[in-house]
């Protein structure tokens, strides 16, 4: 697949983790005639329900949702890929070959292990991209070095006070959409597939809720919320209101 150039992109252990946590932000990206791009690092294979082809159909869905110009997923292994070269190589020409501006990986510590061990691994591949002698190719071509400006951790299950907060309040309901484009996973009556953590219609609940308490700190209807570990550098003070 040839990768275009995007302002934005979003980085998620597993499909959905993207739809979860910063789906409505990308779409507000792309309304401003923004390009985003999706990476996926598994298939979410080890899951309660559905199924990793299944998955991969329900990704597709939603990144068209989303508007998203391209979704690429590394399959790697749900649950046992490591902070490693093998692992980082395939980040780093994925990175190179679109070459975002901004990156959004991973929530820095949460429920499930791949998650924290994602955004490290997402991070350590944002750094070492932009290092020249670090050789790769995408498509039989040599790739030039490429750092993003700035990467930021999205918030997952756990919470975590948000550093910056973008305002959604139009978008609840196509970021609805798109995560319940994984229909296997999410809240359905009539299915007969086992309980999961996320599963239940009180999981979409707590999902609003935390969406309207983000906002609620900016003074926003609904926010997603983020953090980084650096400072947020603006050109100016109007650029904060």
């Amino acid at each position: 697949m040839e990768l275009e150039k995007v302002h934005i992109l979003a980085i998620g252990a597993h499909p959905d983790d993207i739809e979860l946590s910063c789906s409505g932000t990308l779409m507000k990206a792309v309304d401003a005639g923004k390009k985003v791009g999706l990476l996926d690092l598994t298939q979410g294979e080890l899951g309660t329900r559905g199924s990793a082809e299944l998955r991969l159909k329900e990704a597709e869905n939603a990144r068209k949702v989303m508007g998203a110009s391209f979704r690429v997923n590394l399959r790697m292994k749900d649950g046992f890929f490591s902070d490693d070269e093998a692992h980082q190589r395939p980040i780093i020409e994925v990175i190179r070959a679109c070459q975002p501006d901004i990156v959004l990986v991973n929530a820095p510590r949460d429920r499930h292990p791949d998650h924290a061990k994602g955004a490290q691994l997402e991070q350590k591949a944002c750094f070492l991209s932009g290092l020249r002698r670090i050789e790769t190719t995408y498509n039989g071509k040599a790739q030039e070095a490429w750092r993003p400006r700035l990467v930021l951790n999205y918030i997952q299950d756990f919470f975590i006070e948000p550093q910056v907060v973008v305002d959604i309040s139009g978008y609840w309901d196509r970021k609805m959409d798109a995560i319940m484009s994984f229909s296997s996973q999410f809240y359905d009556p009539n299915s007969d597939e086992p309980e999961s953590a996320i599963s239940s219609k009180a999981f979409l609940e707590v999902l609003r809720g935390r969406a309207q308490t983000f906002g609620r700190y900016a003074a926003f209807e609904y926010g997603e919320g983020f953090v980084a570990d650096r400072p947020i550098g603006v050109g100016s003070m109007s650029e904060l209101f």
